[in-house]
């Protein structure tokens, strides 16, 4: 039974692995055609390919909360299809780490769509990181980053770095948080499981995740905005307690455990 499973899902994920290459492939005609030059028009050519992906790929995406209109947008990171679900929402800018550039297919089409990397601990990071997000600003886009650093998953959230953060509260955009989450409504087998085939982390081989999570059945994600952006406890918050904070409002939206953000937020009182 199993091995018959498996076998179905080879099947599916050799037909979806075409399907993505060919919608691929015309995402790349397209892009050549159209050379879109502003920050807009990039972000919508990433937005249409992700939108038909997920069409295509049938992950329906639940939707409680609207996306803000401009500002920053924070959120738990799980997998790069929490990339892909962002943008089939509505068109944004990315602000990621530099590992995303390399990343097959997905750091190409983030790198054209004018997605703004940063690598932890080079000079200059910070500051390019602040020029993209008020640029993105100034075309009336919303950036979208995940505060966490790297993927995990699902079990709970990882400590909130400080320094995007830091860099949207002083471009004086607001900060709204959003959660995300993957669910399967169909059973795939003994072998399959959220954690391991839909979230991507750990020293994974990726392009094997990616075939794999092709040939999955029911796969669906949800997200969750917040009604109002986050209020921090001061104009000019400390770095620390405002990654707290932030933390505190992605895990408050999931239901998750922040015992640990408020013994932060204690202590940096």
């Amino acid at each position: 039974m199993v091995r018959a499973t498996r076998g179905v899902r080879l099947l599916r994920s050799i037909g979806r692995t075409i399907v993505l290459l060919g919608m691929f492939v015309y995402a790349s005609v397209e892009l050549v055609v159209l050379r879109p030059k502003t920050r807009v028009e990039r972000a919508d050519w990433l937005h249409r390919f992700c939108a038909r992906a997920m069409k295509r790929l049938r992950v329906p995406v639940d939707v409680e909360g609207r996306p803000p209109a401009r500002g920053a947008v924070i959120s738990n990171h799980l997998s790069y299809l929490d990339i892909v679900t962002f943008a089939a929402l509505s068109r944004v800018v990315f602000c990621s780490k530099a590992e995303i550039e390399h990343w097959p297919v997905l750091g190409w089409m983030t790198t054209m769509s004018g997605t703004v990397y940063v690598e932890r601990g080079r000079g200059g990071s910070a500051a390019k990181a602040s020029v993209g997000m008020k640029r993105a600003a100034e075309a009336g886009l919303p950036v979208v980053f995940f505060p966490e650093g790297t993927t995990s998953n699902g079990e709970g959230l990882l400590k909130f770095r400080s320094g995007l953060l830091a860099e949207a509260l002083q471009s004086g955009e607001s900060v709204t948080a959003a959660f995300i989450q993957f669910s399967l409504d169909e059973d795939n087998g003994p072998d399959v499981s959220i954690e391991d085939d839909i979230c991507y982390w750990g020293e994974r081989n990726m392009l094997a995740h990616i075939f794999k999570f092709l040939g999955l059945r029911g796969a669906r994600v949800s997200v969750k905005f917040a009604e109002e952006p986050i209020r921090f406890s001061s104009d000019t918050p400390h770095r620390k307690a405002a990654a707290a904070e932030a933390e505190l409002a992605v895990a408050e939206l999931g239901g998750l455990r922040v015992k640990d953000v408020e013994a932060v937020l204690m202590t940096s009182d």
